[in-house]
């Protein structure tokens, strides 16, 4: 038979033993440390994921010249690699990406490399966002939103330099094609430089030049007095414009409405557009 004393004792034991029973149940979980790992073609908002491979990334920006003067502005920047590989150059970088989750990671990436502080991303639509103050934009994107892009990426400051993975932008021919050494996929990239915008009549002090304009081809005529010369080998590297006029070649730096520059090197030419 069990003693009053030794009832007690039992009791309180059990109602110790509940307690911690019921504790257990009501605390809420320990929040998870493991970080989120993407997956290869988990879908996004409008692409599905794939990782840009390490030696394309390089290559890309190899090709835009990269240099620690620039604002690298990466679209869909997924796990932040071009990002922070831009930030390791030394360059002020910025990732625009629509999944939280990926975001996440990139930061926590830009941290263990040590360069959060040039590498910034945020959560956020590219069809959204803000990113004029870009010298070098990189995307690695379906055609469709390369072409929804292409008339705000021309429309950016001229001479900024836009290298995608892999697709194009219509017919806006590349300026220039690199492919990434021991990559087995998505292993080409296409560069642009951002023409300036010249089209239309330019006032020269003997004379007009009309010019029309698809991106950095340009063609048209030389107008003195009653001759007409058609210009060939009409091009814009950016801010820069060069054509031939019959021998003589033409070189200027076109800087909003104005142009100024050299014949054959030597020999000054300016002109003001019209209107």
């Amino acid at each position: 038979m069990m003693t009053l004393r030794k009832f007690q004792t039992a009791a309180a034991l059990l109602t110790v033993s509940l307690m911690g029973s019921a504790w257990a149940a009501t605390t809420a979980p320990e929040p998870s440390t493991e970080e989120f790992v993407p997956t290869v073609g988990q879908s996004g908002k409008d692409v599905i994921w794939v990782p840009t491979p390490q030696s394309l990334v390089d290559k890309m920006l190899d090709m835009a010249g990269l240099t620690a003067e620039d604002k690298l502005v990466d679209l869909g920047s997924g796990d932040g690699r071009t990002v922070i590989t831009a930030a390791k150059r030394g360059a002020m970088a910025r990732g625009i990406e629509y999944n939280p989750d990926m975001v996440a990671l990139s930061r926590s990436a830009a941290r263990r490399e040590g360069v959060s502080d040039r590498a910034v991303f945020e959560q956020a639509d590219i069809f959204e966002s803000d990113f004029s103050e870009a010298t070098v934009v990189t995307l690695f994107l379906l055609p469709n939103l390369n072409l929804r892009l292409k008339p705000i990426l021309l429309d950016m400051a001229p001479g900024t330099r836009v290298v995608s993975n892999s697709f194009t932008m219509g017919d806006w021919d590349p300026d220039e094609t690199g492919e990434a050494e021991g990559c087995s996929s998505y292993c080409i990239a296409y560069k642009w430089v951002v023409p300036a915008k010249v089209e239309g009549s330019w006032k020269l002090p003997d004379g007009e030049l009309q010019l029309t304009q698809k991106y950095q081809k340009v063609e048209g005529n030389l107008l003195r007095g009653s001759e007409k010369v058609a210009i060939t080998d009409g091009r814009l590297e950016g801010a820069n414009i060069r054509f031939k006029v019959g021998d003589d070649e033409y070189t200027a730096k076109v800087t909003g409405k104005q142009m100024q520059g050299k014949i054959n090197g030597q020999g000054e030419w300016s002109a003001s557009q019209v209107g």
